[in-house]
């Protein structure tokens, strides 16, 4: 099992945008965004959410990830 680093802050960093710009576009909770920006390896997360994400900075679901321990 590998560990996966989200790389939400990347892309908001990329559009010049806040934790609360990304939750505002993106219709997903500020606590749940801010939770993904700080927390870069999580055991857990909502798909749903990434979805919006995705679909917020224009990308695949998979496009949020990158492995970082195989």
């Amino acid at each position: 099992m590998g560990l996966v680093r989200l790389r939400i802050q990347e892309f908001a960093d990329k559009e010049g945008w806040t934790i609360k710009e990304v939750s505002d576009r993106s219709g997903v909770p500020y606590g749940t965004v801010k939770t993904y920006m700080r927390l870069p390896q999580r055991s857990t997360v909502d798909l749903t959410a990434l979805k919006k994400l995705a679909q917020t900075f224009d990308v695949l679901l998979e496009d949020l990830f990158e492995i970082v321990e195989e």
